[in-house]
């Protein structure tokens, strides 16, 4: 795995920054695989951000799961940095991007 695309698959796993990756190397599939899980732990951030406009329910989910979300985030770039392609837990299996 040359640099670029290392920094791609460790940007892919911060927010919006996923897009940075699928721009720059659409074709390589390690980023690819990076760049699905990014896309999905991204999509699920924005559903609790909405999700913690709810009162009350909203305030105790949406936290919770922007922690996780987080912490799926960290996992994804510890793996990047030690050279691995291991799914994530529980959003791993999800394929948005063929």
């Amino acid at each position: 795995m040359d640099s670029n695309s290392k920094t791609y698959n460790i940007l892919a796993y911060i927010g919006i920054l996923f897009l940075v990756g699928m721009i720059a190397a659409p074709n390589d599939q390690d980023v690819k695989f990076n760049v699905n899980q990014g896309l999905v732990l991204f999509i699920i951030e924005v559903a609790a951000g909405i999700i913690s406009l709810i009162p009350i329910i909203g305030w105790i989910v949406g936290p919770i799961v922007g922690i996780g979300c987080f912490v799926l985030s960290i996992m994804g770039i510890i793996n990047v940095v030690n050279g691995l392609q291991k799914e994530l837990p529980i959003i791993g299996k999800i394929k948005i991007l063929k």
